[in-house]
């Protein structure tokens, strides 16, 4: 799938036109105007006109690849090439002008990332990589950090909401971790919590309840750039089985020693 590189450029150029559109409108949108797709699950006309435009796009550049979408479900999913779109990771901080969110996109071949791009709106970072060639911020390749020393440690989380016992034991992880490094942050937008650990910025990321449009394209740029994902069970079934450990090697193995002490599975 060589062909895939060529269309990095074309991928850059579509996420930068949408990601204008999201720019315009967060300065205008009202929270007022969002809508619950359940009790704290907020979507908006903006979610769905990015996610329209971006498969438009997708369509035009590869017309023979199947949809995964955040907002309007699959299509074709069963295709050899398909597109995982997240319009807008981070729609909670969009509707309360948080500037923190991103359009994250994903080309899996056979279920497997091929290419991932994620953008930072409003930073207008891109963060890329093509499966077998690096990790990429703009122009630049980068690396996840070599961090070893605990308290120097930064580590990213996302909090889970289903199930109160499994939260319990979600919690506990989060109190170790808290106790253990040297610092814990959530963000609100998993694509740029990978994105961050690809760069360095972050040190480790953990979650649990995501789907593919969530992670896809940030945990090959993760890997693309040495860095080290697995599930919670430690294998590698995490697009689709719903919790993720990605860092540096070993914060890696750190965050997930005491993720499986508390015994959590994915979904």
């Amino acid at each position: 799938m060589a062909d895939t590189v060529v269309a990095i450029p074309a991928l850059i150029h579509i996420v930068r036109e949408v990601g204008s559109y999201l720019r315009e409108e967060f300065y205008r949108f009202s929270r007022s105007e969002a809508e619950y797709k359940t009790a704290r699950d907020p979507v908006s006309y903006v979610d769905r006109e990015a996610e329209k435009r971006l498969k438009e796009k997708c369509h035009d550049l590869l017309p023979e690849a199947g949809f995964l979408l955040e907002e309007s479900g699959s299509e074709a999913h069963d295709q050899e090439l398909l597109w995982v779109i997240d319009p807008l990771d981070g729609t909670k901080n969009f509707v309360h002008g948080i500037p923190l969110f991103a359009i994250s996109i994903a080309l899996l071949h056979h279920q497997k990332p091929l290419a991932g791009i994620v953008y930072a709106v409003l930073q207008d970072e891109v963060f890329w990589a093509v499966r077998g060639q690096g990790a990429y911020l703009g122009k630049e390749c980068i690396r996840v950090s070599d961090v070893t020393d605990p308290d120097k440690l930064l580590i990213a989380t996302g909090f889970m909401y289903k199930e109160p016992e499994r939260a319990e034991r979600y919690f506990q992880v989060l109190n170790e971790v808290m106790r253990r490094f040297g610092g814990l942050r959530r963000l609100g937008s998993a694509a740029l919590d990978l994105a961050y650990v690809a760069t360095g910025r972050m040190d480790a990321f953990f979650e649990m309840d995501l789907h593919p449009w969530d992670i896809s394209a940030g945990s090959l740029i993760v890997q693309e750039a040495s860095g080290k994902v697995t599930d919670f069970l430690g294998e590698e079934n995490y697009i689709w089985e719903g919790s993720i450990v990605a860092g540096n090697p070993w914060a890696h193995e750190a965050v997930l020693e005491l993720i499986q002490q508390q015994q959590l599975g994915g979904k």
